[in-house]
C-alpha cells in the first residue's frame, strides 16, 4: 500500500475554476485573486486580506512597510521552517531566536526575555496547525514597561507606537484561539497556499491585516497592494480595461513584485469555498483516528490537536515517540519507507542548519526545540485519506518502533 505524504487535494470543482480562468483570456492577478482576498476574510473575520505569491514575500512586504532595517531585531521560535528567518535576514534585520515550549509553539516567557531596544517585531509560529498563546504575548507588546522600550525609526512604527506582532500562519488557517479563528488574533497574520498546506494556490499566501486605530485597515490594503506591484498605481488588469487615459500608471514608492496570479486563487478559490464543511472535517477525521490508536501507547506522545484555549486546524499531525535518539527516529522513517509510508519531519530547527550555524546560533541553546525535533515523525494527514489507509500508516509506524525495540534489546 502506497501512501504520500501530502497531495494536493484538486476534485472537479479546482479543474473547473481554473479551467474558467484559463479560458477567461486573463491569467495574472485580476477578479480571481479579489474573489479569493474576500472568501479569506470571510472565513477568518478580517476586514482585509491580500494575496500574494509566497508566505516569504508577505512576511518581506510586511516588514519592509513597517520599516525594518539593519540593526533592527525580530524575535522568532527557533523551531520553525527558515522562511520564518530568512525573511528577516532580506530585511537587513537580525532573527533573534528563542526556545519553544513542549507543545511546539513559542515560549512567550522566552520572548519577554529576549526583548530590547531594537525590537521592533515578534513573530510567533503556528506550528503544525495549533495557534501558539497568543494572549500573554499580546499582553507581553502592550505593558508600559515593554512600550517604553520601543524606539520607533518609521513613520509606520510611530502610528502603531510599540512592538508589532507578525504571526506566521502558515499553518493554521482554520484554526482557532479562544473561539477567534486565525487571522485576527494579532496586528497582522499571513497565512501560506503552498502545495503541501491545508488550502493550495500551488504557490501563494495571504496578509490579514488587522492593525488598531490610528491605522485605516482598508488604506493599508490599498498601499499593501501597490507593495506587491512594483509600487505601481494600476495593475495590469485594471489597465487593461481600456478608454481614454486607463493605461496611465506612476510608480510611487520602491515596492516588489510579488502579487498572485488568478490561475493560482482559482485553485484555492474552489478549496475555500467547501474548507469548513469538507476539507476541514476530513482533516479532523484523521488526526482522531490517530488520537484514538495512538493514545494506548506509552511510547507515543500525541500532539496538542485541541485544548482550553486552541483548536488545531490539523495541518500535520506531529507524533513524537518518546525515549528514543535522533538516530532511533531516523531509523524508524527508513522502516516506515519500507512499508511505502512517506512520513517526514518539521522541522530540523534553523540552528542546526549551515546558514544559521555560521551566523553564530547554536542549537545547545535551544533544548526543547532539540527535543521536540529528535523525536517527531510527521504522519500523513489530508482528506483523500481512507480509513484503511490510516490504520496501515499506524501499524508501520507501531512496527517500527518495536524494531528499534529489538535491535537496542541485541546490542
Amino acid at each position: 500500500m502506497k501512501i504520500p505524504f501530502s497531495p494536493p487535494y484538486i476534485d472537479d470543482d479546482v479543474i473547473t475554476e481554473v479551467v474558467d480562468t484559463l479560458q477567461s483570456g486573463w491569467i495574472t492577478t485580476g477578479p480571481k485573486v479579489k474573489a479569493l482576498e474576500e472568501e479569506v476574510c470571510e472565513l477568518t473575520g478580517v476586514s482585509n486580506a491580500l494575496c500574494v505569491n509566497s508566505w516569504t514575500s508577505g512576511a518581506i512586504l510586511i516588514m519592509k512597510w513597517f520599516g525594518i532595517k539593519e540593526g533592527d531585531e525580530v524575535i522568532i521560535p527557533a523551531y520553525t521552517y527558515s522562511a520564518t528567518a530568512l525573511a528577516v535576514l532580506h530585511c537587513g534585520g537580525t532573527p533573534v531566536m528563542v526556545d519553544v515550549k513542549e507543545d511546539f509553539t513559542i515560549d512567550p516567557e522566552k520572548i519577554r526575555a529576549a526583548i530590547t531596544d531594537r525590537t521592533k517585531v515578534i513573530m510567533p509560529v503556528d506550528i503544525a496547525g495549533l495557534p501558539c498563546d497568543y494572549d500573554p504575548i499580546n499582553e507581553i507588546v502592550h505593558s508600559e514597561e515593554i512600550k517604553k522600550l520601543f524606539k520607533p525609526t518609521s513613520e509606520n512604527q510611530k502610528k502603531l507606537g510599540r512592538i508589532l506582532v507578525l504571526s506566521d500562519a502558515a499553518h493554521s488557517i482554520g484554526a482557532t484561539y479562544n473561539g477567534k479563528p486565525t487571522g485576527v488574533l494579532t496586528d497582522i497574520t499571513i497565512f501560506s497556499f503552498h502545495a503541501v498546506k491545508n488550502i493550495t494556490s500551488a504557490e501563494g499566501g495571504a496578509i490579514c491585516i488587522n492593525l488598531p486605530a490610528p491605522f485605516d485597515n482598508a488604506e493599508e490594503y490599498k498601499t499593501m497592494r501597490l507593495w506587491t506591484l512594483n509600487g505601481q498605481t494600476k495593475d495590469a488588469f485594471t489597465k487593461s480595461q481600456g478608454g481614454g487615459s486607463s493605461w496611465k500608471y506612476d510608480i510611487v514608492f520602491q515596492g516588489l513584485k510579488v502579487n498572485m496570479p488568478d490561475v493560482c486563487a482559482a485553485i484555492a478559490l474552489a478549496q475555500i469555498r467547501n474548507y469548513n464543511t469538507e476539507l476541514l472535517p476530513e482533516r479532523k477525521r484523521v488526526a482522531e483516528r490517530y488520537h484514538e490508536f495512538f493514545s494506548s501507547k506509552k511510547w507515543a506522545q500525541l500532539p496538542v490537536i485541541e485544548d482550553a484555549k486552541r483548536k488545531a486546524c490539523d495541518h500535520l499531525y506531529a507524533l513524537r515517540i518518546n525515549g528514543i535518539t535522533e538516530e532511533q527516529r531516523d531509523a524508524m522513517m527508513v522502516s516506515i519507507a519500507d512499508d511505502e509510508v512517506s512520513v517526514n519531519v518539521h522541522f530540523i530547527p534553523m540552528p542546526m542548519l549551515t546558514l544559521f550555524k555560521d551566523l553564530g546560533y547554536k542549537i545547545a541553546d535551544y533544548p526543547v526545540a532539540y527535543d521536540n525535533f529528535s523525536r517527531e515523525i510527521s504522519l500523513p494527514i489530508y482528506p483523500q485519506l481512507s480509513d484503511e489507509e490510516i490504520d496501515f500508516i499506524c501499524q508501520s509506524i507501531e512496527k517500527a518502533y518495536e524494531k528499534i525495540l529489538v535491535n537496542e534489546a541485541a546490542v
